[in-house]
């Protein structure tokens, strides 16, 4: 049995996320979340978000164990490009572009534990 949790249009590019992501991957819930809370990054926070909905989804609609948990899947997927307009000189524009992804994590109950 699986749950799964999304956060999706994140403000944050894709690349940052999956530094962070990789951390925690096929971790133990109480590992993973105790990792991200010291990683001193701001991607960390909004992972870690989404791994404690993803645990939550589980002991909620599922009936699974929060001991039991495991991250088993972890992954950021790009999201739309905001493009924005600066100006500059000589009446040239520079464009700022702002990535977002998108963050899914599924986590499952280890058997035999």
């Amino acid at each position: 049995m699986e749950a799964r949790a999304q956060a999706r249009f994140v403000r944050i590019s894709p690349r940052k996320a999956r530094a962070v992501v990789d951390l925690v991957r096929r971790k133990d819930l109480d590992e993973a979340l105790s990792i991200l809370r010291y990683t001193p990054t701001r991607a960390a926070q909004i992972v870690a978000k989404v791994v404690d909905s993803a645990a939550a989804n589980a002991e909620n609609n599922f009936d699974l164990r929060r001991s039991k948990l495991y991250v088993d899947q972890i992954y950021v997927d790009e999201g739309p490009i905001y493009k924005r307009v600066q100006p500059r000189a000589r009446g040239r524009r520079y464009l700022i572009r702002k990535p977002t992804s998108h963050i899914t994590v599924v986590v499952r109950e280890r058997r035999g534990v």
